[in-house]
């Protein structure tokens, strides 16, 4: 199954990258950050435009064979209270994977999912049992900000961050509020964390897109 635009993958990832020993960056203790090919958005700043990139060397990997490359850093994980931090790309694509990878490790392991949320109900729903931390990019809750910035439409990203709530995991999710340069304002921005908190969620991240490109 493939639709990518629609959001409706569930094949074997292709994985662009692995990052090891990486400290209080996805969340916490020693992390390794799994980035995944493939996502439903097109951001005109996209920070990793190899897992848009088709016909690249990336192949299909099967989720024992994953964990077998990272199980080597397990008592650092168990050490550190860290663990493996699903990025991309949009992991979210792929909850049959990250299931079965949860099956494989043991409850003992953080999971971290790096997310725009923008993926079916579905999806989250299944994810949800098996993921300890969700941080999700949120771009901008005005709607025609974030349709001129990545392509798409954010009304079920914000059902999702609802549904987040609605179980009971606010706690267990870091909104990533950016200041885009060319698409939002800082008032734009304190408006989108001004929204969010009255959603019922409380842990943000403020930053600003580093970039020197401008709007085409």
């Amino acid at each position: 199954m493939k639709e990518e635009g629609n959001c409706a993958i569930e094949l074997l990832p292709r994985v662009v990258g692995v990052e090891r020993h990486r400290l209080l960056t996805d969340g916490e203790g020693v992390s390794t950050l799994v980035v995944f090919h493939g996502c439903p958005l097109r951001c005109r700043y996209c920070l990793n435009p190899l897992t848009l990139t088709d016909g690249w060397r990336w192949k299909p990997i099967r989720c024992k064979d994953l964990y077998g490359q990272l199980k080597v850093d397990e008592l650092y994980f168990l050490a550190t209270g860290g663990g493996v931090t699903f990025g991309g790309g949009e992991p979210a694509l792929y909850p049959g994977f990250i299931t079965e990878f949860r099956g494989l490790c043991g409850k003992d392991w953080l999971l971290t999912l790096e997310t725009s949320l923008n993926v079916p109900r579905e999806n989250i729903v299944r994810l949800l049992p098996v993921v300890d931390r969700f941080i999700v990019d949120i771009k901008d809750v005005h709607l025609e900000i974030y349709r001129r910035y990545t392509g798409k439409d954010n009304r079920g990203v914000l059902e999702n961050l609802r549904f987040l709530v609605e179980k009971g995991r606010s706690n267990d999710v870091t909104v990533r509020v950016p200041l885009i340069p060319g698409y939002n304002t800082m008032e734009e921005q304190e408006d989108s964390r001004l929204v969010l908190e009255r959603m019922g969620l409380n842990c943000f991240d403020l930053f600003t897109y580093e970039t020197d490109r401008t709007d085409e």
